[in-house]
């Protein structure tokens, strides 16, 4: 197949932050880990908030935005920053925040909130672990594995392909209203993907069926050049602390199901 047609991108720089380790992450993977089969979460997805290693994890964040703008770092001095109206992508920016005031380096930006950056919607699996899925509906799991995440719409959800429709459309907008400008964007794995995904360009195949890990608390970047924007890094973990209190893990996966296909 002949390479992807890159889309015009204006930007300077575009930095991908997913959110630090969630409560209901840490609950899918125990549950995973001890075998249950028929854990869901209660409450709205939206309001899932951070596990105390996630607050770790987004002040490490923080730090790195600090060294960043003390000069001493690689990543981006900011312009503006969009997330999530998840409460976990919302708290994972103000301990960010926080942490790079502490150090004398307070982000002084414009922060926007957009819906078109909230997690994949999972409908009536809404806060469902897979194993929970495969127990009480194993003809919408079966379907799921044969389809793939990328096509697989839930009732009532989203399949990745519709998270990418939302997100190509707020790249495009983005990049008109803020041409020159260096924009942080803090969400999710699904995002993540999708970005780079639309990034790629037109005619840029589908993610692959094989999964990976967009970590909790991960930095993707782009470099632009004002006419295009080009991968730096994906998924970076450099920042964080390989050991963060309690032990638990620095990755981790969203509540909707299995790692992103790339």
């Amino acid at each position: 197949m002949p390479a992807p047609l890159p889309l015009p991108r204006r930007l300077a720089e575009l930095v991908a932050v997913r959110h630090g380790l969630s409560e209901a992450n840490v609950v899918f993977e125990q549950a995973k880990a001890d075998g249950i089969t028929d854990a869901v979460l209660d409450g709205s997805d939206t309001d899932v908030p951070l596990s105390a290693t996630g607050v770790a994890q987004a002040t490490a964040l923080g730090a790195w935005l600090a060294r960043t703008r003390a000069g001493t770092g690689t990543g981006p001095r900011l312009d503006l920053v969009l997330c999530s109206p998840y409460r976990r992508a919302r708290d994972t920016w103000e301990a960010m925040r926080r942490e790079a005031a502490r150090l004398g380096h307070a982000p002084d930006v414009p922060l926007l909130i957009d819906e078109r950056l909230r997690d994949r919607e999972m409908g009536v699996f809404e806060l469902h672990t897979p194993a929970a899925i495969r127990s009480r509906a194993p003809a919408e799991a079966e379907r799921r594995a044969r389809l793939g995440d990328w096509l697989y719409r839930p009732p009532g959800g989203e399949s990745l392909a519709d998270v990418a429709l939302r997100v190509r459309t707020l790249l495009a907008e983005l990049d008109a209203a803020a041409p020159g400008k260096r924009v942080l964007v803090v969400a999710h794995d699904a995002v993540v993907v999708c970005l780079r995904h639309a990034i790629d360009g037109i005619g840029a195949p589908v993610p692959p069926g094989g999964v990976a890990v967009v970590p909790n608390a991960s930095v993707t970047r782009w470099h632009g050049d004002g006419t295009r924007l080009r991968l730096a890094e994906f998924g970076s973990t450099a920042h964080l602390d390989r050991t963060p209190p309690g032990g638990l893990p620095t990755t981790g996966r969203e509540p909707n199901g299995p790692p992103r296909p790339i």
